[in-house]
């Protein structure tokens, strides 16, 4: 397929998945969990590939759902319609953002479950997936980058899921899975951000670098793991996967993606959504994170 929203290439063992869309920080859209998942199944298709990065180009890892484009192109007459009157629709998604007119749940959660089968398609995979972060990985960004197996991030690099202030639910639900039910609660009560150093002091990253030094500690890693037979490496990742399973990771992401769409659909939802039609989704998210006193710190989209 055409990619819009990513690279794919393949270097000796590794498959490389970037994020290609650094002037928009990378942010998520309607295309992203598709590719997402056909570039995942053609490295775990390559009987050469034992290890798949994935990064992003630009200042930033990922800055979230890109709202403006969003607002701004998706509703737009004659952008691409999967299919006419379906979730997927533009039209009628924005039909059922509509203030006026009556909300449908389970419209919203066809739309938003499919990005979350998508993200999941990393956390599926056969094969091992490693995730560089720099800069920033905020809000649906964090989705990527915990659905991955490891994470290498910059030591300064911020991520988190400002969303959570209003707008937003973490629709994958990985957070309790990855640091704990007190940690979790302790950045969703908040919607603060970790730098990288803490990260991996909360168990949230593998280990961090300095920019300077994240390349090589990346490669590093990535080779090393590219070094097992792949099915070595796709018996582990089964393994360890099913205690996450266990725990009841699906049933928590059927009520986080429909909780996602609850918070947009709230008094306070309808308040931040008419504030970004007034203003534009960038001083909305602004005037949302500044009493937080940590807008500017990263890119923060939804």
């Amino acid at each position: 397929m055409q990619l819009k929203t990513m690279t794919y290439e393949k270097t000796g063992r590794v498959a490389r998945i970037t994020l290609n869309r650094p002037e928009r920080g990378n942010g998520i859209t309607l295309d992203l969990p598709s590719e997402l998942v056909a570039c995942v199944e053609r490295a775990n298709l390559d009987p050469d590939v034992h290890v798949i990065a994935l990064s992003g180009r630009g200042k930033g890892f990922c800055g979230g759902y890109d709202l403006v484009e969003t607002a701004e192109k998706m509703f737009a007459e004659g952008h691409h319609n999967p299919i006419e009157g379906s979730p997927l629709d533009p039209k009628v998604q924005l039909k059922n953002h509509d203030p006026s007119h009556t909300w449908d749940p389970v419209l919203d959660y066809q739309m938003m479950s499919r990005n979350v089968r998508g993200f999941m398609s990393l956390f599926y995979s056969d094969k091992p997936v490693i995730c560089k972060v720099h800069g920033f990985c905020v809000a649906g960004g964090t989705d990527m980058a915990l659905c991955s197996d490891l994470l290498v991030i910059e030591d300064q690099a911020k991520i988190g899921y400002p969303p959570a202030r209003v707008w937003g639910v973490p629709t994958t639900s990985l957070w309790v899975h990855r640091i704990g039910l007190e940690k979790a609660k302790r950045l969703l009560f908040t919607g603060d951000c970790l730098s990288g150093a803490e990260a991996v002091a909360w168990g949230l990253a593998t280990e961090c670098h300095p920019i300077d030094a994240l390349d090589v500690a990346f490669e590093a890693l990535l080779n090393r793991v590219a070094r097992l037979p792949i099915n070595q490496l796709v018996m582990m990742k089964l393994h360890l996967n099913q205690t996450v399973m266990a725990q009841g990771l699906h049933t928590s992401q059927i009520l986080g993606t429909v909780f996602d769409g609850v918070a947009r659909h709230t008094a306070e939802g309808y308040a931040f959504q008419k504030r970004a039609a007034e203003v534009g989704f960038k001083q909305a998210v602004r005037e949302r994170d500044e009493p937080f006193g940590d807008y500017g710190s990263s890119t923060f989209k939804g």
